[in-house]
């Protein structure tokens, strides 16, 4: 998908893995957390400009206080639960739908029955 590893619980990514950092997802409001703390969010080049995305940078300080490591990352499990429940239902389906089919182009449909198999006879012996 971006080259890295997910973080996921219960289905919802919250997190990721690239280059050996590890991200986690924030909100408008969860955000300042991170910034207060100097991170970053995570970017990548699409279509010849930077693209951001609601990950930000987890402090290198947390590695070292599980106890509050925990707690941001729950935080941001907290965001992806409520992207998930903001989305209307059927939003993923509807825009599948709306994506081109240029990649099925050429390909039998999943529908059509595949063809039958050759019998096989066994070869005539002299």
């Amino acid at each position: 998908m971006f080259g890295g590893i997910g973080v996921f619980k219960d289905g919802l990514m919250f997190g990721l893995v690239d280059d050996d950092v590890l991200y986690m997802k924030a909100d408008e409001t969860t955000a300042a957390r991170y910034e207060a703390e100097g991170q970053s969010r995570w970017a990548y080049e699409g279509k010849g400009k930077q693209v951001a995305l609601p990950y930000w940078r987890l402090p290198d300080r947390l590695y070292d206080e599980p106890d509050e490591f925990r707690e941001w990352a729950l935080v941001a499990f907290g965001v992806a639960e409520q992207r998930k429940k903001a989305q209307k239902p059927g939003a993923k389906a509807a825009k599948r739908a709306a994506r081109p089919a240029t990649r099925l182009a050429g390909k039998k449909p999943k529908s059509e029955p595949l063809p039958k198999p050759k019998k096989r006879t066994a070869p005539k012996r002299c």
